[in-house]
């Protein structure tokens, strides 16, 4: 049993893990809040961004045994964790692939969230965890573990990119810190390493992790689910890296969720981006609120509205707005926070359907 938790890169590495195990000849079943394969079938898991109840975590471990699997990687939430969803569950093996700031509005305290993410550790065999993560917490005795440890890092740590020099298609070394905590899991667990890289080499992400909308404007269109701190700033800088003239970046935040987020993404969005409009991401009747503290951490980063930082409440209107009136030849237009999800709440009392894909497709069909 391989349990990844994190605040960001859960779902990513769950995946790559899984690919390795699976190229590697190892009979293996995998379960992540976008996609799941047990059992040798393709299972749709219907989550919203959770991990599943306990049901059915035992339903899909006695499928994938009854099927001959070796070994099963589980995509895991803080919130399931404090649920007891993996309850009787033994993990053998843990990671933990980076904390960040995210769902205070549940845990109170961002020492509770922490503390919450490391009990993933307790009694596994091999903890795999980031080595900033290490140095600040592990090393100084905050946290117990009682197994093997292995770090990984994008400059130091057992696994890091400066001996390995892994050359991924994804891009952000973000999703080479992914790769590294994939590599460590999957060697420790016997793997042949020159497996496991080829594997890498080629991964290809999940939806709605940098999905690239093809089209014949000259710019390039990205939908990702960054929707934290740590994950917007990841995000944008791996598209700074890819040299665009400017990038627009469409943000939002969730209602009833972590309020102290949102400032934070506005500042950060504005300053790695050159524009940034701020619009409907599951704000459950909260949206003009949400906006207005997205909008002050805008500030903080020289957002002049109307110029460089727009408010567009609907999301259609929004993502039309943004590759129809201010993308150029040469841009990038970034679309965040709803990635693979197949549904949004607007107003607090239900879901609708919505797809960034068909918003983004219809926004060039109905463009220049």
């Amino acid at each position: 049993m391989i349990g990844v938790t994190g605040t960001d890169g859960k779902t990513t590495t769950v995946n790559m893990i899984y690919r390795i195990l699976k190229d590697a000849g190892i009979k293996a079943s995998m379960v992540s809040t976008v996609n799941a394969e047990v059992g040798g079938k393709v299972v749709d898991t219907g989550f919203h961004v959770t991990s599943p109840d306990p049901f059915s975590v035992q339903r899909f471990a006695r499928q994938a045994l009854d099927h001959g699997d070796e070994l099963l990687v589980l995509e895991v939430t803080s919130h399931a964790l404090d649920q007891y969803r993996f309850w009787g569950v033994k993990f053998d093996v843990g990671v933990i692939t980076n904390i960040g700031h995210e769902h205070l509005d549940y845990h109170k305290t961002f020492e509770n969230y922490r503390m919450t993410k490391f009990s993933l550790l307790n009694g596994v065999k091999l903890a795999v965890i980031n080595e900033d993560l290490y140095q600040n917490d592990v090393r100084s005795h905050t946290i117990m573990i009682n197994g093997k440890t292995v770090t990984f890092g994008i400059d130091a740590g057992d696994f890091n990119q400066k001996d390995l020099k892994l050359k991924l298609k994804v891009p952000g070394n973000y999703n080479v810190e992914n790769a590294l905590a994939a590599l460590a899991v999957t060697t420790n667990l016997g793997v042949d390493q020159n497996v496991a890289k080829k594997t890498l080499v080629n991964f290809q992400l999940p939806t709605g992790r940098m999905d690239e909308v093809k089209n014949n404007l000259g710019v390039r269109i990205f939908i990702d689910f960054a929707h934290t701190p740590n994950g917007l700033a990841a995000a944008i800088s791996a598209l700074r890296d890819l040299k665009p003239k400017k990038i627009i970046s469409l943000i939002g935040a969730e209602g009833y969720r972590d309020v102290g987020k949102r400032a934070m993404m506005g500042e950060i969005a504005q300053k790695l981006s050159d524009y940034v409009i701020a619009t409907e991401v599951d704000s459950r009747g909260l949206i003009d609120t949400i906006n207005e503290q997205i909008k002050s951490g805008a500030l903080k980063s020289g957002a002049k509205e109307g110029q460089n930082f727009f408010i567009i409440k609907d999301r259609t209107a929004a993502i039309d707005f943004a590759i129809n009136t201010l993308a150029k030849k040469g841009d990038i237009v970034a679309v965040f926070g709803k990635g693979h999800e197949q549904s949004m709440n607007v107003d607090g009392k239900s879901e609708v359907a919505w797809s960034d894909f068909t918003v983004v497709q219809t926004a060039l069909q109905n463009g220049r």
